[in-house]
């Protein structure tokens, strides 16, 4: 195998690295967020922002101005779930934040309108079950700097990079990480969902890869509103766990362990099943934050080199921790 070190406008250095490839070693971990996970949301509505503004400045300017919509927290919500129903505590809060262009050339371009309407746009088409109600929004965007917004008024086809960075990338995919990102796809698709409408969107995936057999964890909760009982959510369950190991059925493994919420306990009423009212374990469970989802790639591979970046949201033509992760 080789390594290939690249400096922009310098040389290229290549060592052939003597390790193991990460298919041959023994234990192999993966693990995947998946659509309605609040990390994913986090980095999923940050990345739409800023595609919003970029063609907002395009449109008007015809180039993208400076910006990074790359701090962004979920704060979790309180609700209260019971086999049949619930309601809403307390709302969810999305704080999207850091910098923007507000004006420019003498014109004033509407970045908190535009923010706020893509945030509400990803959720009505992601997470349907969730209104405006269920999550306020907090946009604390402000102008840039001005060192850094200057890069954008300077000549040349290039811009200038506006901070240091790298970033680390490999392919192809290995059968397990392949095998965690589409079965969160699968059960996040459109047709999976017309078959179990009660499935929740907040699916986790983890693969534990020993030799040739594989072991896949999932996590993914049941609608409370679609549900009337204890007795009704372990059919289900027994059902979209079938449908999920036929799904991988195929897979290159000797043998594929399914495990499905796994803290499930029957005969202990609500308290013993995975329910939700939303859809995300943001309602009352669990917050998110920009950057701890997956990597750019689409999963959390604990055996490959990975940075720190969090590409989601930052400037496609001057980060270079978005444009090199990409």
């Amino acid at each position: 195998m080789r390594f290939f070190y690249y400096y922009p406008m310098e040389r290229l250095s290549i060592e052939v690295l003597k390790g193991l490839p990460v298919f041959e070693q023994a234990v192999e971990i993966v693990e995947r967020k998946g659509l309605g996970h609040p990390d994913y949301i986090c980095d999923a509505v940050m990345d739409s922002v800023s595609v919003a503004l970029s063609r907002e400045y395009i449109k008007r300017f015809g180039a993208v101005l400076h910006h990074n919509i790359d701090k962004g927290l979920l704060v979790a919500g309180k609700v209260k779930k019971t086999f049949g129903g619930g309601r809403v505590l307390k709302p969810m809060e999305l704080i999207i934040g850091d910098r923007a262009t507000f004006r420019a050339g003498g014109v004033s371009i509407p970045v908190r309108e535009i923010t706020e309407s893509t945030a509400r746009e990803w959720l009505k088409e992601n997470l349907p079950d969730i209104t405006a109600k269920d999550l306020s929004l907090r946009v604390v965007l402000e102008p840039g700097s001005a060192e850094l917004s200057d890069i954008f008024c300077r000549d040349g086809r290039v811009r200038a990079a506006n901070d240091t960075s790298a970033a680390v990338g490999y392919a192809p995919l290995t059968d397990t990480e392949k095998a965690v990102f589409e079965t969160e796809r699968f059960m996040n698709s459109p047709a999976f969902k017309k078959l179990f409408p009660e499935s929740g969107e907040d699916v986790k995936v983890m693969g534990l890869r020993r030799g040739s057999e594989l072991d896949i964890t999932l996590a993914c909760p049941l609608s409370a509103r679609l549900i009337k009982g204890e007795k009704e959510y372990f059919e289900k369950k027994k059902r979209i766990f079938r449908a999920v190991k036929d799904f991988l059925s195929d897979l290159p493994f000797s043998s594929v362990t399914l495990n499905y919420n796994t803290l499930d306990r029957p005969g202990a009423g609500e308290k013993g099943v995975y329910l939700t009212l939303l859809g995300t374990s943001a309602e009352d469970g669990d917050s998110g934050q920009v950057g701890r989802g997956n990597r750019v790639n689409g999963v959390i591979s604990l055996n490959r080199p990975m940075g720190t970046e969090a590409a989601a949201g930052k400037n496609p033509v001057s980060h270079p921790g978005k444009i090199y992760s990409v």
